[in-house]
């Protein structure tokens, strides 16, 4: 089958793009990043810059892979990363448009490469406990409940693709900001701090150029891990919590 990949072309930072045409005959046992690799190898061989484009695991596990496809974050599929689409998702004669994450809290580096520290620097201000944990405690040792355990868990799948980001029409981090606080709040090793860490987390964001969340629910639609848009409802009640009350919750829940 053939498509034609319309890549956005940008050659560095604070520079001006364009998109490209590139047609290429596919299989439709071909992932997406298998498609750039296809590309990108015609272009060395004709001594032209291949297409630049972060992948590191190509297994939906690291999140480092990340662009828009035909207007949709990480292209078609339920639940899965860019990595993880193939071609059969697409017809024969297709143009597929390719651009880059589109926040002004990521910038464009080169292509479809986007600058995405503002995630690790909003974890950074909270996204921790400093509380001594020794070595590994017995499985049985701190009582938690099953249900809080698996939403603590969900909430820890979250792996920072920044897709959330480039659905959301204001360009919000709220549900990575959430996932990344409530993965830690609702568990006992992570009380010590939860005032804290709802305002520096939310604080920081906010700093790095984040929009506001309004609840378009578009983050949640597309996160490839599934985290609820209860996540942002979690973390808005530790903020007022944290503002308001001014101490952690003897109930995590």
């Amino acid at each position: 089958m053939k498509v034609t990949l319309r890549v956005w072309r940008q050659a560095g930072a604070g520079g001006s793009g364009s998109f490209k045409d590139y047609p290429v005959e596919v299989v439709p046992e071909m992932s997406f990043l298998e498609v750039l690799d296809v590309i990108n190898d015609e272009l060395v061989a004709k001594a032209e810059e291949p297409i630049a484009f972060e992948h590191d695991c190509r297994e939906g596990i690291c999140g480092s892979c990340g662009a828009m496809v035909n207007g949709r974050a990480h292209g078609p599929g339920d639940q899965s990363t860019l990595c993880q689409v193939h071609m059969r998702q697409f017809s024969d004669g297709d143009l597929i448009v390719v651009e880059p994450w589109r926040a002004e809290a990521f910038p464009v580096i080169k292509d479809l490469v986007v600058d995405r520290a503002s995630l690790d620097r909003i974890i950074q201000a909270g996204g921790y406990i400093s509380v001594r944990t020794g070595s590994a405690p017995d499985a049985n040792a701190l009582p938690i409940g099953k249900p809080l355990a698996d939403l603590a868990f969900d909430y820890a799948a979250c792996i920072g693709c920044g897709a959330c980001v480039a659905a959301c029409p204001n360009a919000s981090a709220s549900l990575f900001t959430a996932a990344k606080a409530s993965q830690l709040n609702l568990l006992p090793q992570g009380q010590v701090e939860r005032t804290s860490r709802a305002i520096a987390l939310v604080e920081t964001m906010d700093a790095e150029g984040f929009g506001s969340c309004t609840n378009h629910g578009e983050c949640a639609a597309i996160c490839p891990k599934g985290i609820p848009l209860k996540a942002i409802a979690q973390l808005n009640r530790d903020l007022v919590r944290a503002r308001v009350v001014g101490s952690p919750s003897k109930d995590p829940s």
